[in-house]
């Protein structure tokens, strides 16, 4: 997949409001799930925007987003996870297999801010 050019905009909201003052990956990865937490308002809608090997939803799908999952034991291979509802039981995805459905613009931009900055193979 071709990398997204770089967005400067965005890389100053990401600096400045996401990993500001973090000098290694665990304080980036809180950082990251601080802001995603705070901006997401729980449950949410959303769609399955690309398959992914460690999910079982496809493109298209739709789901209930209902929590962060902190994975501070680094199980999640750098990802953001988020808990949805899923058939009949809970299950945890990679935030960047979703977008929102219905979410606000804070929300909406949160989202689009993580898959840039997957996009952009920044890793934890």
């Amino acid at each position: 997949m071709k990398q997204p050019g770089r967005d400067e905009e965005r890389e100053e909201r990401i600096t400045m409001e996401i990993i500001v003052d973090c000098y290694n990956e665990h304080e980036a990865r809180t950082g990251w799930y601080c802001y995603l937490e705070d901006k997401l308002a729980f449950p949410f809608k959303a769609k399955c925007v690309k398959s992914r090997k460690m999910s079982p939803l496809k493109p298209g799908e739709e789901v209930t987003v209902i929590g962060m999952i902190d994975d501070d034991g680094g199980d999640s291979l750098g990802e953001m996870m988020v808990e949805i509802q899923w058939r009949d039981d809970t299950l945890g995805i990679p935030l960047a297999q979703i977008e929102g459905v219905g979410v606000s613009e804070e929300a909406a931009e949160a989202i689009a801010a993580w898959h840039y900055w997957v996009a952009q193979e920044r890793q934890f």
